[in-house]
């Protein structure tokens, strides 16, 4: 699918992206496999107890999925799906895109020429400073910056755009404002900004949803640069989804005695580039290669065909915790590639696999 949506397509497309046990990859799959997402509703019980589940999964009412709708256009937000032309082209590309995101504010910020800045939220006042006039530098040469909105480094990155374009990625709702010393700043993102989040209205963020935050940060971005990051910090998530989407990574260095400095030095150790102003990110963009077509996740005929009950446990038997390829399956299995890829659907549907962006499954 690829044009806009009608009324109730767009509902039934909210209704499938928040279904119980439906991912970013799992959307896609079934995308792909029945067109419309009503189709798509109307298999989902079918497959998940061929998955070896005995209830179906839970499936948002058309009254929710209207309500949640209702709530963002209560709050101003626009609901942007992966097939609408205006959905984010970097974002499109990513393999799969998330299904939807809301927006607050200027929307159209998403289809310039975006790079991250991201790092510690204990960060030190000179790595705020640094943050802060990085992302004015690249602002007025015409970039846009998008970060977390989180303490720290976001904070101060979107502090030094605002003057010329940010967009703060929420790990909740697009009207969950955290922290809560970020009011201020939440409403002038919106005001002269903007704002997205992939969860519904109302929605506070937990531990868990952050990942798929840093994936969109990184995913809208052409470059990520890491300002300051320990060796455990959710920046370098940013910084690896970055990578293997084929965005260029920059760390700024600091000082080995520093322990937030020891996630970037690091880095740049892996072969990260070294960013010392914005010179060195602009160089970078320049050597940068296009990214990859927009929306090959929901264009194109599927190849998924039907699975069957011994394929399903056969599947199911060969994962675990560690992720592996779906190429890997087709091989051990010895069967053709749709089927595995339908066999995966419905064992994700019945909660026993969990599917993973670039073509990886493990066990739930």
């Amino acid at each position: 699918m690829s044009e806009a949506l009608s009324p109730e397509a767009r509902r039934d497309w909210l209704r499938l992206a928040r279904t119980e046990g439906v991912g970013p990859v799992t959307f896609d799959q079934l995308i792909r496999r029945y067109a419309e997402p009503a189709r798509a509703l109307e298999a989902l019980p079918e497959l998940a107890r061929r998955g070896g589940r005995s209830r179906a999964p839970a499936i948002p009412t058309a009254a929710e999925a209207q309500a949640e709708l209702d709530a963002g256009e209560a709050l101003g937000a626009q609901l942007i799906c992966a097939c609408d032309p205006d959905f984010p082209q970097a974002l499109a590309a990513l393999d799969p895109p998330p299904p939807l995101l809301w927006a607050r504010g200027d929307v159209s910020l998403l289809d310039r020429s975006v790079i991250a800045i991201v790092g510690a939220r204990v960060a030190s006042a000179a790595g705020q400073r640094f943050a802060r006039g990085l992302a004015a530098e690249l602002g007025q040469a015409g970039h846009v910056i998008v970060s977390g909105m989180a303490r720290g480094i976001d904070g101060a990155a979107h502090e030094g755009a605002l003057e010329h374009g940010t967009i703060a990625v929420l790990g909740g709702g697009v009207d969950d404002i955290y922290p809560p010393e970020h009011r201020d700043l939440y409403q002038r993102l919106v005001a002269d900004g903007c704002v997205v989040a992939e969860h519904p209205p109302g929605r506070q963020a937990q531990a868990r949803d952050f990942p798929r935050r840093n994936r969109i940060i990184a995913g809208l971005s052409r470059a990520v640069v890491v300002v300051e990051a320990e060796l455990r910090s959710g920046s370098l998530i940013t910084a690896r989804l970055a990578a293997e989407q084929g965005r260029e990574v920059l760390a700024v260095p600091g000082s080995p005695l520093d322990p937030r400095a020891r996630g970037t030095n690091d880095l740049i150790r892996q072969g990260a580039a070294l960013c010392e102003g914005a010179g060195d990110v602009i160089r970078a963009l320049e050597t940068l290669g296009g990214l990859a077509e927009p929306g090959a996740g929901f264009r194109g005929a599927s190849d998924i065909t039907d699975s069957d009950h011994g394929l399903t446990e056969k599947v199911a038997a060969l994962l675990s915790p560690t992720p592996v390829s779906r190429d890997e399956l087709v091989r051990a299995t010895g069967r053709e590639p749709g089927a595995v890829a339908a066999a995966l659907v419905e064992l994700a549907l019945a909660g026993r696999a969990e599917l993973l962006p670039g073509g990886l499954a493990a066990s739930a």
